[in-house]
């Protein structure tokens, strides 16, 4: 079930780069001008290893970690992996109201902090039952030493990360993967997106988004490649730094890509890129085209949390002739599409996502319920997204099913209309909803941030989407925002747009 496997896996990719290639670059840290080996990278996670086995942590043990993207965290996780214990990155965009409950679900026996989070930290502890073992981690790099604790067997399922996914309603999940998702989504992603141990990456991304380590992190690591690491995306300091670094391939979602274009460095030649690879949101056409016109490639992406996250495959050929979509099925998995019942929708029509292969995570942590209800009776992962398949085998995703909505007997797509209205040059960021009205039902209302001196109407948008899209798709209404309404992971809260604009 569940697509399982039953042998062992191999969780340690840092340790036999170390052998094989001992002196090649694993790491570098942009902010602290830092370049680890694959052997010093070894030896630091070895470091980690005794300390942590000396402050009690061990097999089946789940280690929080609440820092931004700095190495130590990265010796950390893996870390953690040699004792069979499972890092648990905390969201430090998050306030202690909404950090509080995530401690208190995922019960760890040790949690190391960065300093400028110490109040936080200390707020969302207050209260827990059990409070754990707290270390900062600067004082704890002063105590490392070089007793390395022996490393244990890793089964297929030990828990390798747990992250908390959030949610517009109800407690954030923690999803768990084990070492298993992680290893398979690895030799899928390298394989089929052809990284080799020439390829370096860069990660801005958050180590507590799945993307930050998953998208191409651990598999650039698997093929025994080389991670830049930023502190934070900065689209002037993300130009330079790749070129300087030699960066092959990069994670970016539209909204970033929007702001490379932007920003005064656009137009540095970045002659190592080959690709960038887009995810989170649909990509503007108007974006696309501008990226690629730059002599870049660009491959639309997607991927969860629960599985992945990389869960498909194009050529630069074919993403070039299919924008929108996102191409096919990754090595090991397993789709189908369905309706609501489960069962099997028609060709060429939208139906819900499904996804089965040994990339799909475990299950929520101390949470049956929802696990239980995120598989179908016959072991199939719940993506809740919508996703149409051509007839040669190729997928576009369509949206969220919660999110489409029904105008005049229609369904309309919030995605499919965000991009079409993204793809005006007065508009930064849009999010559209559906509201009730008396005689369709329900018609859309567009959420629009301006750009800045752009001097945007609502009427110019509205028109702008009757030029590209289908009556019935149309916005009916348009609101102009400051900003979108995001929740701590940053993704825009749809649930705090309802009733805005009545």
């Amino acid at each position: 079930m569940n697509g399982r496997i039953l042998f062992p896996v191999r969780p340690d990719p840092i340790r036999d780069w170390a052998g094989y290639a001992p002196d090649r670059i694993a790491l570098v840290d942009r902010a602290r001008d830092l370049r680890q080996s694959y052997r010093e990278l070894d030896r630091a996670i070895s470091r980690w290893t005794g300390l942590l086995s000396n402050l009690g942590v061990e097999l089946g043990h789940r280690v929080a970690v609440l820092a931004g993207n700095r190495p130590e965290v990265v010796a950390l996780l893996f870390a953690c992996h040699r004792l069979g214990a499972a890092l648990v990155p905390l969201n430090w965009r998050l306030p202690a109201a909404e950090l509080s409950p995530i401690l208190h679900n995922a019960e760890v026996a040790l949690l190391v902090y960065e300093g400028t989070f110490r109040t936080t930290l200390e707020a969302a502890s207050a209260g827990l039952d059990r409070p754990p073992r707290v270390v900062d981690l600067d004082a704890a790099t002063r105590l490392l030493t070089d007793d390395e604790a022996r490393s244990v067997s890793i089964e297929p399922e030990t828990p390798a990360l747990v992250l908390y996914t959030s949610g517009t309603t109800g407690k954030p999940k923690g999803a768990v993967l084990p070492h298993r998702q992680l290893f398979y989504n690895a030799v899928a992603t390298a394989t089929a997106w052809e990284l080799t141990a020439a390829d370096v990456g860069p990660i801005s991304t958050p180590f507590f988004h799945t993307g930050g380590w998953n998208v191409f992190a651990l598999p650039v690591w698997h093929r025994g490649g080389r991670v830049v690491l930023f502190e934070k995306f900065e689209p002037s300091e993300f130009l330079v730094g790749m070129a300087e670094e030699g960066c092959t391939v990069a994670l970016t979602v539209p909204t970033q890509l929007v702001m490379l274009l932007e920003c005064s460095e656009w137009g540095r030649p970045v002659p190592s890129l080959r690709a960038f690879w887009a995810g989170g949101a649909p990509c503007p056409l108007s974006v696309q085209e501008r990226v690629r016109a730059a002599g870049y490639g660009l491959r639309e992406g997607y991927g969860l949390t629960e599985c992945g996250p990389n869960c498909f495959v194009a050529s630069d050929d074919e993403a070039r002739r299919r924008p929108g979509w996102v191409g096919r099925p990754m090595l090991f998995l397993s789709m189908r599409l369905v309706h609501e019942d489960d069962s099997p929708v028609g060709e060429g029509e939208p139906g819900e996502l499904q996804l089965r292969g040994p990339q799909v995570f475990s299950g929520y942590l101390h949470d049956p319920a929802r696990s239980a209800e995120a598989f179908t009776a016959d072991g199939w992962l719940r993506t809740g997204d919508l996703a149409q398949r051509s007839s040669d085998g190729c997928y576009r995703i369509c949206g969220r099913r919660k999110e489409m909505f029904i105008s005049g007997g229609e369904n309309v797509f919030p995605a499919e209309v965000e991009a079409a209205l993204a793809d005006h040059p007065g508009v930064v960021e849009v999010a559209v909803i559906g509201v009730p009205d008396a005689r369709w039902g329900e018609v859309g209302r567009a959420f629009v941030v301006p750009r800045a001196g752009s001097r945007l109407a609502e009427a110019t948008v509205v028109e702008h989407a009757r030029q590209r899209l289908a009556g019935y798709k149309v916005p009916k209404s348009v609101v102009l925002l400051p900003a979108l309404p995001r929740l701590g992971s940053g993704k825009v809260d749809r649930g705090a747009l309802q009733g805005l604009g009545e």
